[in-house]
Protein backbone atom coordinates (compact mmCIF):
# COMPACT_ATOMS: atom_id res chain seq x y z
CA UNK A 1 0.00 0.00 0.00
CA UNK A 2 1.00 3.18 -0.94
CA UNK A 3 1.96 5.76 1.92
CA UNK A 4 1.32 9.14 1.14
CA UNK A 5 2.03 11.97 3.68
CA UNK A 6 -0.73 14.86 3.98
CA UNK A 7 0.93 17.17 1.89
CA UNK A 8 1.39 14.92 -0.91
CA UNK A 9 -1.95 13.66 -0.85
CA UNK A 10 -3.53 17.51 -1.04
CA UNK A 11 -1.01 18.61 -4.29
CA UNK A 12 -2.63 14.95 -5.88
CA UNK A 13 -5.42 16.07 -4.98
CA UNK A 14 -5.93 19.32 -6.36
CA UNK A 15 -5.73 18.26 -10.05
CA UNK A 16 -8.30 15.98 -9.42
CA UNK A 17 -10.96 18.42 -7.91
CA UNK A 18 -9.90 21.19 -10.60
CA UNK A 19 -11.13 18.54 -13.16
CA UNK A 20 -14.30 17.12 -11.70
CA UNK A 21 -15.09 20.94 -11.15
CA UNK A 22 -15.26 21.80 -14.86
CA UNK A 23 -16.67 18.38 -15.92
CA UNK A 24 -19.58 18.93 -13.26
CA UNK A 25 -19.80 22.75 -14.67
CA UNK A 26 -20.22 21.61 -18.27
CA UNK A 27 -22.61 18.88 -17.21
CA UNK A 28 -24.86 20.76 -15.57
CA UNK A 29 -24.80 23.65 -18.36
CA UNK A 30 -25.35 21.11 -21.09
CA UNK A 31 -29.26 20.07 -21.87
CA UNK A 32 -30.79 17.56 -21.76
CA UNK A 33 -30.86 14.93 -25.05
CA UNK A 34 -33.63 15.62 -27.30
CA UNK A 35 -36.76 13.58 -26.41
CA UNK A 36 -35.67 13.14 -22.40
CA UNK A 37 -37.71 14.24 -19.89
CA UNK A 38 -37.37 17.91 -18.70
CA UNK A 39 -35.40 18.52 -16.13
CA UNK A 40 -36.65 21.49 -13.64
CA UNK A 41 -34.09 24.20 -13.59
CA UNK A 42 -31.72 24.89 -10.58
CA UNK A 43 -30.90 29.04 -11.09
CA UNK A 44 -27.32 30.39 -9.75
CA UNK A 45 -26.09 27.00 -9.20
CA UNK A 46 -22.59 26.30 -9.15
CA UNK A 47 -20.98 22.65 -7.98
CA UNK A 48 -19.92 22.09 -4.78
CA UNK A 49 -21.43 25.22 -3.21
CA UNK A 50 -24.56 24.98 -4.69
CA UNK A 51 -26.86 28.18 -4.62
CA UNK A 52 -24.51 29.47 -1.85
CA UNK A 53 -22.92 33.05 -3.72
CA UNK A 54 -26.84 33.70 -5.14
CA UNK A 55 -28.25 33.22 -1.73
CA UNK A 56 -25.34 35.50 -0.25
CA UNK A 57 -25.24 38.35 -2.85
CA UNK A 58 -29.44 38.79 -2.30
CA UNK A 59 -29.41 37.75 1.05
CA UNK A 60 -30.95 41.65 1.53
CA UNK A 61 -33.83 41.11 -1.30
CA UNK A 62 -34.05 37.27 -0.61
CA UNK A 63 -38.06 37.00 -1.51
CA UNK A 64 -37.58 38.87 -4.73
CA UNK A 65 -34.31 36.87 -5.44
CA UNK A 66 -36.62 33.96 -5.07
CA UNK A 67 -40.00 35.79 -6.87
CA UNK A 68 -37.57 37.06 -10.04
CA UNK A 69 -35.50 33.66 -10.47
CA UNK A 70 -39.16 31.49 -10.19
CA UNK A 71 -40.53 33.69 -12.72
CA UNK A 72 -38.00 33.06 -15.18
CA UNK A 73 -38.27 29.40 -15.30
CA UNK A 74 -40.99 27.21 -17.46
CA UNK A 75 -43.59 26.61 -14.75
CA UNK A 76 -42.90 28.59 -11.63
CA UNK A 77 -40.75 25.80 -10.37
CA UNK A 78 -36.95 25.35 -9.52
CA UNK A 79 -34.33 23.00 -7.87
CA UNK A 80 -32.20 24.26 -4.81
CA UNK A 81 -28.88 22.87 -3.89
CA UNK A 82 -27.26 23.56 -0.46
CA UNK A 83 -23.89 23.84 -0.01
CA UNK A 84 -21.47 20.69 -0.79
CA UNK A 85 -24.60 19.11 -0.87
CA UNK A 86 -25.36 19.07 1.93
CA UNK A 87 -29.12 19.12 1.45
CA UNK A 88 -31.48 19.09 -1.97
CA UNK A 89 -35.02 20.24 -2.61
CA UNK A 90 -37.33 22.38 -4.17
CA UNK A 91 -39.25 25.55 -4.22
CA UNK A 92 -42.30 26.46 -6.30
CA UNK A 93 -45.03 29.31 -6.65
CA UNK A 94 -47.14 27.13 -9.13
CA UNK A 95 -50.32 26.77 -7.50
CA UNK A 96 -51.15 23.67 -9.12
CA UNK A 97 -48.34 22.37 -7.37
CA UNK A 98 -49.13 23.77 -4.24
CA UNK A 99 -52.36 21.83 -4.39
CA UNK A 100 -50.55 18.74 -4.60
CA UNK A 101 -48.01 19.78 -1.79
CA UNK A 102 -50.88 20.96 0.99
CA UNK A 103 -53.95 18.76 -0.48
CA UNK A 104 -53.79 15.99 -3.04
CA UNK A 105 -50.68 14.57 -1.69
CA UNK A 106 -50.80 15.77 1.87
CA UNK A 107 -49.55 13.04 3.95
CA UNK A 108 -46.34 12.67 1.94
CA UNK A 109 -45.35 16.60 2.70
CA UNK A 110 -44.47 16.90 6.30
CA UNK A 111 -43.21 19.29 8.82
CA UNK A 112 -40.83 16.96 9.51
CA UNK A 113 -37.23 16.41 11.21
CA UNK A 114 -35.17 19.62 9.32
CA UNK A 115 -38.69 21.96 10.90
CA UNK A 116 -38.34 20.15 14.41
CA UNK A 117 -34.94 21.00 15.05
CA UNK A 118 -35.06 23.88 13.94
CA UNK A 119 -38.11 24.76 16.27
CA UNK A 120 -38.01 22.27 18.82
CA UNK A 121 -36.92 24.48 21.99
CA UNK A 122 -39.07 27.28 21.31
CA UNK A 123 -42.61 25.53 20.12
CA UNK A 124 -41.49 21.53 21.35
CA UNK A 125 -44.84 20.27 20.64
CA UNK A 126 -46.99 22.89 19.59
CA UNK A 127 -49.56 23.03 16.85
CA UNK A 128 -47.03 24.46 14.05
CA UNK A 129 -44.06 22.28 14.59
CA UNK A 130 -45.92 18.50 14.61
CA UNK A 131 -47.63 16.20 12.48
CA UNK A 132 -50.00 13.42 12.99
CA UNK A 133 -51.80 12.80 15.99
CA UNK A 134 -49.99 15.78 17.90
CA UNK A 135 -51.27 18.26 15.05
CA UNK A 136 -54.84 17.12 14.50
CA UNK A 137 -55.63 16.58 18.43
CA UNK A 138 -54.59 20.35 18.91
CA UNK A 139 -56.32 21.81 15.71
CA UNK A 140 -59.32 20.12 16.48
CA UNK A 141 -59.58 21.22 20.08
CA UNK A 142 -58.36 25.19 18.73
CA UNK A 143 -61.12 25.09 16.09
CA UNK A 144 -64.17 25.53 18.92
CA UNK A 145 -62.87 28.73 19.17
CA UNK A 146 -63.15 30.06 16.05
CA UNK A 147 -67.04 30.63 15.60
CA UNK A 148 -69.13 33.30 14.51
CA UNK A 149 -70.09 33.80 18.38
CA UNK A 150 -66.69 33.53 19.57
CA UNK A 151 -65.50 36.15 17.04
CA UNK A 152 -68.47 38.61 17.92
CA UNK A 153 -66.98 38.41 21.50
CA UNK A 154 -63.65 38.97 20.37
CA UNK A 155 -64.88 42.23 18.80
CA UNK A 156 -66.96 43.46 21.61
CA UNK A 157 -65.04 42.35 24.58
CA UNK A 158 -61.28 42.20 23.35
CA UNK A 159 -60.70 44.25 20.39
CA UNK A 160 -63.15 47.09 20.98
CA UNK A 161 -61.74 47.82 24.56
CA UNK A 162 -58.00 47.42 23.32
CA UNK A 163 -58.53 49.79 20.45
CA UNK A 164 -60.88 52.22 22.28
CA UNK A 165 -59.00 52.33 25.35
CA UNK A 166 -55.31 51.60 24.49
CA UNK A 167 -54.39 52.22 21.19
CA UNK A 168 -56.21 54.99 20.18
CA UNK A 169 -55.50 57.37 22.98
CA UNK A 170 -51.16 56.19 22.86
CA UNK A 171 -51.51 57.23 19.30
CA UNK A 172 -53.35 60.57 20.51
CA UNK A 173 -50.76 61.62 22.93
CA UNK A 174 -48.19 61.33 20.02
CA UNK A 175 -50.44 63.35 17.20
CA UNK A 176 -51.08 66.26 20.25
CA UNK A 177 -47.52 66.46 21.13
CA UNK A 178 -45.99 65.73 17.44
CA UNK A 179 -43.70 63.29 18.13
CA UNK A 180 -42.92 60.40 15.69
CA UNK A 181 -44.34 57.06 16.62
CA UNK A 182 -43.13 53.28 15.04
CA UNK A 183 -46.20 52.24 14.05
CA UNK A 184 -44.83 47.95 14.01
CA UNK A 185 -44.11 48.65 17.27
CA UNK A 186 -47.52 49.95 18.46
CA UNK A 187 -49.41 47.40 16.71
CA UNK A 188 -47.14 44.98 18.10
CA UNK A 189 -47.85 46.23 21.35
CA UNK A 190 -51.45 45.86 20.36
CA UNK A 191 -51.78 42.75 18.74
CA UNK A 192 -49.70 41.16 22.25
CA UNK A 193 -52.23 42.17 24.07
CA UNK A 194 -54.88 40.84 22.21
CA UNK A 195 -53.43 37.31 21.84
CA UNK A 196 -52.62 37.16 25.49
CA UNK A 197 -56.32 37.77 26.43
CA UNK A 198 -58.27 36.65 24.48
CA UNK A 199 -55.92 33.34 24.63
CA UNK A 200 -55.16 32.91 28.32
CA UNK A 201 -57.59 35.63 29.74
CA UNK A 202 -53.94 37.11 30.66
CA UNK A 203 -53.51 41.21 30.16
CA UNK A 204 -50.18 41.84 29.31
CA UNK A 205 -51.32 45.73 29.48
CA UNK A 206 -48.28 46.84 26.85
CA UNK A 207 -49.73 50.19 27.05
CA UNK A 208 -49.36 51.12 30.12
CA UNK A 209 -46.84 54.51 29.32
CA UNK A 210 -46.81 55.80 26.47
CA UNK A 211 -42.95 56.18 26.08
CA UNK A 212 -40.66 54.82 23.10
CA UNK A 213 -40.10 51.52 24.94
CA UNK A 214 -42.65 48.55 25.58
CA UNK A 215 -44.50 50.29 27.97
CA UNK A 216 -44.97 46.78 30.63
CA UNK A 217 -43.86 45.19 33.45
CA UNK A 218 -40.13 44.28 33.72
CA UNK A 219 -41.44 40.28 33.39
CA UNK A 220 -43.16 41.08 30.30
CA UNK A 221 -41.02 42.93 29.05
CA UNK A 222 -38.74 40.63 29.31
CA UNK A 223 -40.55 37.91 27.93
CA UNK A 224 -41.10 40.46 24.57
CA UNK A 225 -37.73 40.74 23.62
CA UNK A 226 -36.79 37.28 24.49
CA UNK A 227 -39.42 36.13 22.34
CA UNK A 228 -38.47 38.22 19.24
CA UNK A 229 -34.59 37.30 19.66
CA UNK A 230 -35.24 33.38 19.94
CA UNK A 231 -37.43 34.25 16.77
CA UNK A 232 -34.42 35.83 14.96
CA UNK A 233 -32.47 32.92 15.70
CA UNK A 234 -34.75 30.39 14.87
CA UNK A 235 -34.96 32.17 11.10
CA UNK A 236 -31.20 32.05 11.37
CA UNK A 237 -30.90 28.41 11.73
CA UNK A 238 -33.53 27.86 8.99
CA UNK A 239 -31.34 30.23 6.11
CA UNK A 240 -27.74 28.92 7.22
CA UNK A 241 -25.89 28.04 4.49
CA UNK A 242 -24.42 25.63 7.06
CA UNK A 243 -26.00 23.84 9.28
CA UNK A 244 -23.30 22.54 10.86
CA UNK A 245 -22.43 25.77 12.27
CA UNK A 246 -25.48 26.39 14.66
CA UNK A 247 -25.60 22.93 15.80
CA UNK A 248 -21.97 23.31 16.93
CA UNK A 249 -22.69 26.53 18.33
CA UNK A 250 -25.33 25.23 20.19
CA UNK A 251 -23.71 21.92 21.64
CA UNK A 252 -20.63 23.88 22.95
CA UNK A 253 -23.32 26.39 23.95
CA UNK A 254 -21.63 29.82 22.05
CA UNK A 255 -22.75 33.07 21.01
CA UNK A 256 -26.59 33.50 19.59
CA UNK A 257 -27.00 29.62 20.83
CA UNK A 258 -26.06 30.57 24.03
CA UNK A 259 -28.47 33.37 24.16
CA UNK A 260 -30.86 31.57 22.44
CA UNK A 261 -30.95 28.91 25.39
CA UNK A 262 -31.24 31.73 27.84
CA UNK A 263 -33.99 33.53 26.24
CA UNK A 264 -35.62 30.02 26.43
CA UNK A 265 -35.33 29.95 29.64
CA UNK A 266 -37.55 33.61 29.90
CA UNK A 267 -39.73 31.99 27.63
CA UNK A 268 -40.51 28.81 29.50
CA UNK A 269 -40.80 31.24 33.03
CA UNK A 270 -43.36 33.26 31.38
CA UNK A 271 -45.39 30.15 29.57
CA UNK A 272 -45.43 28.98 32.86
CA UNK A 273 -46.47 31.85 34.95
CA UNK A 274 -49.56 31.97 32.23
CA UNK A 275 -50.20 28.64 33.33
CA UNK A 276 -50.28 29.09 37.03
CA UNK A 277 -52.50 32.25 36.58
CA UNK A 278 -54.89 30.52 34.70
CA UNK A 279 -55.04 27.47 37.20
CA UNK A 280 -55.72 29.84 40.11
CA UNK A 281 -58.68 31.52 38.00
CA UNK A 282 -59.94 28.30 37.43
CA UNK A 283 -59.49 27.16 41.19
CA UNK A 284 -61.16 30.81 42.57
CA UNK A 285 -64.18 30.02 40.28
CA UNK A 286 -64.97 26.64 40.69
CA UNK A 287 -64.55 27.73 44.80
CA UNK A 288 -66.98 30.45 44.40
CA UNK A 289 -69.74 28.35 42.81
CA UNK A 290 -69.87 24.47 42.56
CA UNK A 291 -70.85 24.86 38.43
CA UNK A 292 -69.60 23.39 35.46
CA UNK A 293 -70.71 26.21 33.67
CA UNK A 294 -68.87 28.60 35.91
CA UNK A 295 -65.85 26.53 36.46
CA UNK A 296 -65.79 25.94 32.63
CA UNK A 297 -63.53 28.46 31.43
CA UNK A 298 -63.88 29.79 27.68
CA UNK A 299 -60.12 30.65 27.13
CA UNK A 300 -57.93 28.20 24.83
CA UNK A 301 -55.73 27.33 27.16
CA UNK A 302 -58.55 25.47 29.73
CA UNK A 303 -59.04 23.51 26.43
CA UNK A 304 -55.36 22.43 26.26
CA UNK A 305 -54.14 21.16 29.63
CA UNK A 306 -51.97 18.59 28.19
CA UNK A 307 -49.87 20.46 25.73
CA UNK A 308 -49.63 23.79 28.11
CA UNK A 309 -46.16 25.31 27.80
CA UNK A 310 -46.16 24.45 24.17
CA UNK A 311 -49.56 25.66 23.24
CA UNK A 312 -48.74 29.29 25.04
CA UNK A 313 -45.74 30.11 22.72
CA UNK A 314 -47.30 28.52 19.68
CA UNK A 315 -50.49 30.92 19.54
CA UNK A 316 -48.42 34.21 20.93
CA UNK A 317 -46.02 33.27 17.96
CA UNK A 318 -49.65 32.73 16.03
CA UNK A 319 -51.39 36.08 17.02
CA UNK A 320 -47.89 38.46 17.87
CA UNK A 321 -46.77 39.56 15.14
CA UNK A 322 -48.62 38.44 11.92
CA UNK A 323 -51.63 40.93 12.32
CA UNK A 324 -49.35 43.72 12.91
CA UNK A 325 -47.22 42.71 10.56
CA UNK A 326 -50.03 42.47 7.83
CA UNK A 327 -51.14 46.24 9.34
CA UNK A 328 -48.02 47.96 8.93
CA UNK A 329 -47.53 47.30 5.11
CA UNK A 330 -51.06 48.17 4.87
CA UNK A 331 -50.71 51.42 6.27
CA UNK A 332 -47.58 51.76 4.22
CA UNK A 333 -49.60 50.83 0.97
CA UNK A 334 -52.15 53.12 1.95
CA UNK A 335 -49.82 56.17 2.69
CA UNK A 336 -48.68 55.85 -1.07
CA UNK A 337 -51.93 55.43 -3.11
CA UNK A 338 -54.25 58.00 -1.71
CA UNK A 339 -56.63 56.81 -4.17
CA UNK A 340 -57.49 54.03 -2.27
CA UNK A 341 -57.49 55.65 0.91
CA UNK A 342 -60.28 58.23 -0.17
CA UNK A 343 -62.02 55.15 -1.32
CA UNK A 344 -61.83 53.57 2.55
CA UNK A 345 -62.90 56.37 3.84
CA UNK A 346 -65.89 56.73 1.74
CA UNK A 347 -66.74 53.70 2.71
CA UNK A 348 -66.13 54.00 6.35
CA UNK A 349 -68.34 57.31 6.65
CA UNK A 350 -70.91 55.34 5.00
CA UNK A 351 -71.47 52.31 7.73
CA UNK A 352 -71.18 55.40 10.34
CA UNK A 353 -73.64 57.39 9.03
CA UNK A 354 -75.97 54.01 9.17
CA UNK A 355 -75.22 53.59 12.71
CA UNK A 356 -76.38 57.59 13.45
CA UNK A 357 -72.64 57.70 15.45
CA UNK A 358 -72.05 60.34 17.72
CA UNK A 359 -68.93 63.28 16.87
CA UNK A 360 -67.74 62.84 20.19
CA UNK A 361 -66.95 59.23 20.50
CA UNK A 362 -64.45 56.57 18.80
CA UNK A 363 -66.32 54.65 16.08
CA UNK A 364 -65.85 50.81 17.29
CA UNK A 365 -66.88 48.88 13.95
CA UNK A 366 -69.30 45.71 15.06
CA UNK A 367 -68.57 42.14 13.38
CA UNK A 368 -71.80 42.97 11.05
CA UNK A 369 -70.60 46.06 10.24
CA UNK A 370 -67.14 45.05 9.32
CA UNK A 371 -68.60 42.37 7.12
CA UNK A 372 -70.16 45.50 5.02
CA UNK A 373 -66.66 47.20 5.04
CA UNK A 374 -65.92 45.61 1.06
CA UNK A 375 -63.58 47.77 -0.35
CA UNK A 376 -61.64 47.59 3.06
CA UNK A 377 -61.22 44.01 2.97
CA UNK A 378 -60.03 43.88 -0.24
CA UNK A 379 -57.41 46.44 0.12
CA UNK A 380 -56.55 44.34 3.55
CA UNK A 381 -56.06 41.03 1.00
CA UNK A 382 -54.34 43.02 -1.59
CA UNK A 383 -51.60 44.30 0.72
CA UNK A 384 -51.11 40.81 1.80
CA UNK A 385 -51.08 39.57 -1.59
CA UNK A 386 -47.78 41.74 -1.99
CA UNK A 387 -46.41 40.99 1.60
CA UNK A 388 -48.10 38.23 3.18
CA UNK A 389 -46.69 37.94 6.94
CA UNK A 390 -44.87 34.45 6.44
CA UNK A 391 -43.92 34.83 3.40
CA UNK A 392 -42.27 31.30 2.47
CA UNK A 393 -43.08 27.97 4.03
CA UNK A 394 -41.29 24.38 4.08
CA UNK A 395 -41.84 21.00 3.95
CA UNK A 396 -40.10 17.52 4.05
CA UNK A 397 -40.94 15.01 1.70
CA UNK A 398 -41.40 11.37 3.33
CA UNK A 399 -41.29 9.40 -0.48
CA UNK A 400 -40.48 9.99 -3.47
CA UNK A 401 -42.86 12.07 -5.46
CA UNK A 402 -43.41 13.84 -9.42
CA UNK A 403 -45.39 17.00 -9.16
CA UNK A 404 -48.02 17.73 -11.43
CA UNK A 405 -45.45 19.76 -13.57
CA UNK A 406 -43.50 17.23 -14.05
CA UNK A 407 -40.76 17.94 -11.12
CA UNK A 408 -39.52 14.92 -9.40
CA UNK A 409 -38.76 15.57 -5.94
CA UNK A 410 -36.70 12.64 -3.74
CA UNK A 411 -37.74 11.24 -0.16
CA UNK A 412 -35.99 13.51 1.96
CA UNK A 413 -35.67 16.75 0.08
CA UNK A 414 -37.60 19.80 1.25
CA UNK A 415 -40.02 21.25 -0.89
CA UNK A 416 -40.69 25.15 0.12
CA UNK A 417 -43.73 27.31 -1.58
CA UNK A 418 -43.20 31.07 -1.76
CA UNK A 419 -46.38 32.75 -1.41
CA UNK A 420 -44.99 36.26 -2.00
CA UNK A 421 -43.50 34.65 -5.10
CA UNK A 422 -46.95 33.78 -6.14
CA UNK A 423 -48.06 37.05 -4.90
CA UNK A 424 -46.06 38.46 -7.90
CA UNK A 425 -46.37 36.36 -10.64
CA UNK A 426 -47.78 36.89 -13.97
CA UNK A 427 -49.19 34.01 -14.43
CA UNK A 428 -51.51 33.92 -11.81
CA UNK A 429 -52.39 37.56 -11.29
CA UNK A 430 -51.51 39.18 -14.54
CA UNK A 431 -49.18 41.88 -15.95
CA UNK A 432 -50.06 44.64 -13.29
CA UNK A 433 -49.27 41.38 -10.51
CA UNK A 434 -46.63 44.36 -8.87
CA UNK A 435 -49.56 46.98 -8.50
CA UNK A 436 -51.79 47.49 -5.06
CA UNK A 437 -55.05 47.25 -6.89
CA UNK A 438 -57.53 46.81 -4.34
CA UNK A 439 -60.08 46.64 -7.12
CA UNK A 440 -59.21 43.54 -8.13
CA UNK A 441 -60.67 41.75 -5.34
CA UNK A 442 -63.96 43.26 -5.89
CA UNK A 443 -66.88 42.19 -8.24
CA UNK A 444 -67.33 44.87 -11.18
CA UNK A 445 -63.79 46.62 -9.94
CA UNK A 446 -61.61 47.23 -12.83
CA UNK A 447 -60.24 50.77 -11.34
CA UNK A 448 -61.46 52.40 -14.10
CA UNK A 449 -65.45 53.01 -12.71
CA UNK A 450 -66.72 54.49 -10.23
CA UNK A 451 -69.19 53.43 -7.99
CA UNK A 452 -68.88 49.47 -9.49
CA UNK A 453 -66.88 48.36 -6.62
CA UNK A 454 -69.99 45.98 -4.78
CA UNK A 455 -69.11 42.87 -3.28
CA UNK A 456 -65.52 41.23 -2.27
CA UNK A 457 -64.65 38.41 -4.68
CA UNK A 458 -62.72 35.54 -2.88
CA UNK A 459 -59.96 33.96 -4.47
CA UNK A 460 -59.25 30.06 -5.43
CA UNK A 461 -56.85 29.54 -2.13
CA UNK A 462 -53.89 28.50 -4.30
CA UNK A 463 -53.42 31.31 -5.45
CA UNK A 464 -53.87 33.27 -2.12
CA UNK A 465 -51.54 30.73 0.12
CA UNK A 466 -51.46 33.33 2.49
CA UNK A 467 -52.83 31.77 5.34
CA UNK A 468 -51.67 28.40 3.65
CA UNK A 469 -53.83 25.92 2.37
CA UNK A 470 -55.58 22.72 2.64
CA UNK A 471 -55.98 20.79 5.99
CA UNK A 472 -53.20 23.25 7.69
CA UNK A 473 -55.02 26.11 6.39
CA UNK A 474 -55.11 29.18 9.02
CA UNK A 475 -58.11 28.27 11.59
CA UNK A 476 -57.23 32.01 12.85
CA UNK A 477 -57.87 33.39 9.49
CA UNK A 478 -61.21 34.59 9.79
CA UNK A 479 -59.89 36.64 13.34
CA UNK A 480 -56.88 38.10 11.92
CA UNK A 481 -59.43 39.56 9.53
CA UNK A 482 -61.85 40.96 12.10
CA UNK A 483 -59.11 42.44 14.21
CA UNK A 484 -57.07 44.01 11.20
CA UNK A 485 -60.25 45.55 9.74
CA UNK A 486 -61.01 46.73 13.44
CA UNK A 487 -57.69 48.67 14.01
CA UNK A 488 -57.98 49.99 10.23
CA UNK A 489 -61.29 51.27 10.05
CA UNK A 490 -60.75 53.00 13.61
CA UNK A 491 -57.08 54.20 13.06
CA UNK A 492 -58.51 55.87 9.25
CA UNK A 493 -61.53 57.45 11.13
CA UNK A 494 -59.50 59.40 13.39
CA UNK A 495 -56.04 59.90 12.06
CA UNK A 496 -54.14 60.74 9.11
CA UNK A 497 -51.11 59.15 8.99
CA UNK A 498 -47.60 60.21 7.50
CA UNK A 499 -43.95 58.11 6.53
CA UNK A 500 -41.92 60.03 8.59
CA UNK A 501 -39.46 62.06 5.93
CA UNK A 502 -41.15 60.09 3.19
CA UNK A 503 -41.29 61.22 -0.24
CA UNK A 504 -42.07 60.31 -3.59
CA UNK A 505 -38.58 59.29 -4.90
CA UNK A 506 -38.07 57.82 -1.49
CA UNK A 507 -41.71 55.72 -1.42
CA UNK A 508 -40.99 54.79 -5.54
CA UNK A 509 -37.47 53.27 -4.29
CA UNK A 510 -38.74 51.50 -1.57
CA UNK A 511 -41.61 49.72 -3.15
CA UNK A 512 -38.83 48.67 -5.82
CA UNK A 513 -37.37 47.18 -3.38
CA UNK A 514 -39.36 47.10 -0.38
CA UNK A 515 -37.60 47.05 3.26
CA UNK A 516 -38.26 43.66 4.75
CA UNK A 517 -36.43 41.07 7.20
CA UNK A 518 -35.10 37.86 6.47
CA UNK A 519 -37.27 36.12 9.36
CA UNK A 520 -39.87 33.44 10.04
CA UNK A 521 -42.33 36.29 9.37
CA UNK A 522 -42.22 39.37 6.71
CA UNK A 523 -41.73 42.57 8.91
CA UNK A 524 -40.61 45.91 7.78
CA UNK A 525 -37.08 46.71 8.21
CA UNK A 526 -36.14 49.75 10.64
CA UNK A 527 -39.99 50.14 11.76
CA UNK A 528 -42.43 52.40 10.67
CA UNK A 529 -42.07 55.82 12.00
CA UNK A 530 -45.30 57.88 11.20
CA UNK A 531 -46.64 60.80 12.44
CA UNK A 532 -50.38 61.52 12.79
CA UNK A 533 -52.94 63.89 12.19
CA UNK A 534 -56.55 64.07 13.73
CA UNK A 535 -59.15 63.85 10.87
CA UNK A 536 -61.56 67.27 10.81
CA UNK A 537 -65.10 65.94 11.82
CA UNK A 538 -67.63 68.00 9.21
Amino acid sequence: MLDLDPLTLSLCSVPFLLFLFFRLSRSAASPRPPGGPAETPCPESHPFIGNLVGFLRNRHRFHDWVADMLSRTPSSTLRVHAFLGLSRGVCTSNPVNLQHLLSSNFPNYVKGSRYHAVLRELLGDGIFAVDGHLWSLQRKIASHEFTTRSLKQFISETVGREISDRLLPFLSRASDEGRVVDLQEALQRFSFDNICSVAFGVDPNCFAAAGEAWGISGRNSGFVKAFDEAVENCSSRFISPLPVLWKLKRFFNLGSEKRFRSNIRVINEFAMEVIRSKEEQLESATGRENSDETSRDRDLLSRFMKFLRDIVISFVLAGKDSTSTALTWFFWLIAAHPSCEREILKELSSAAAAEAATTSEVKIFSYDELKSLHYLHAAVTESMRLFPPVPINSRLTVNDDVLPDGTRVGKGWFADYSAYAVGRSEEVWGPDCREFKPERWLDGGDGDSEGQCVRFRPSDQWKYPVFHCGPRMCLGKEMAYVQMKSVAAAMMAEFEVFPAAADGGESARRMADPPYTLSLLLKMRGGLPVRLRRRRRD
